[in-house]
């Protein structure tokens, strides 16, 4: 996929990675869609870049399809889908309400979902490329972000499904799958992070790693790549795995 001249739809764009990732394809040239809930910085993102933006709630019912169809109102097609928004929440699951499981689990999953569904059909018309953005708390689970954890689970499971289902179709996948990052992510989920190791990796990295996996049409991408190694782990020695994971968290 060459990322000069091509149209890419970036939600969660107001901040941390989304932000730095519009940065990166402006400089490469690619036509901008930014959605995202925050006017203010989406106003200062497309004075900086030139990017178009798009108001979008994607907590809303419909919120995916209504992005979709704003998206094509301002661009004939669209090559790439960045499924990049996402919240979190972090405590005990027993003192998680109702409604921020919903909201949760409806930005993390069912939005991605809808607004795939919707541009699909344009994307297997003329060709292009889906990338989603997962989390190792979706390959590993972490205690005390179950639903968080889930949600993420259930985004790479539902790319790794549609990679098999879009085969010779002119759609590609990918899915990039960063570690802890350095944005507001941990502000907003109620609880900041307070490890020592591992030390948070700076947005830009993880958008270069997202760009990259654009260009090079790359099916899975870790950042850092270390992280294949718990994964490996777990899945070669589950109960191994599990014994470190309680004594280490």
């Amino acid at each position: 996929m060459q990322l000069s001249g091509a149209v890419v739809l970036v939600t969660g764009a107001s901040s941390g990675i989304g932000a730095a990732l519009v940065r990166r394809l402006a400089e490469a040239g690619s036509h901008v869609v930014a959605a995202g809930r925050h006017p203010d910085r989406l106003a200062r993102l497309a004075a900086e870049t030139g990017a178009t933006t798009v108001l979008a709630d994607l907590a809303r019912p419909g919120g995916g399809r209504d992005l979709a169809e704003r998206a094509l109102a301002r661009h004939a097609r669209v090559d790439v889908l960045v499924n990049n928004a996402g919240i979190g929440w972090a405590g005990r699951f027993g003192e998680m309400t109702d409604a921020t499981a919903d909201e949760l689990l409806t930005v993390n999953l069912r939005a991605p979902i809808e607004l795939t569904r919707a541009l699909l059909p344009g994307l297997c018309r003329h060709g292009g490329h889906l990338v989603f953005v997962g989390s190792i708390a979706g390959r590993l689970g972490v205690g005390g972000e179950a639903v968080y954890a889930a949600s993420k689970a259930g985004l790479d499971t539902f790319a790794e499904s549609l990679r098999l289902e879009l085969d010779g179709r002119g759609v590609t996948v990918s899915v990039v799958v960063p570690g802890v990052v350095e944005t507001p992510f941990f502000t907003r989920r109620g609880q900041p992070y307070r490890r020592r190791r591992p030390r948070p990796l700076p947005a830009d990295r993880v958008a270069a790693a997202l760009a990259t996996a654009i260009s090079r049409n790359r099916a899975e991408v870790y950042v850092p790549g270390w992280l294949r190694l718990p994964v490996a782990v777990r899945g070669l020695l589950p109960a191994t795995y599990r014994r470190l994971a309680t004594r280490f968290g």
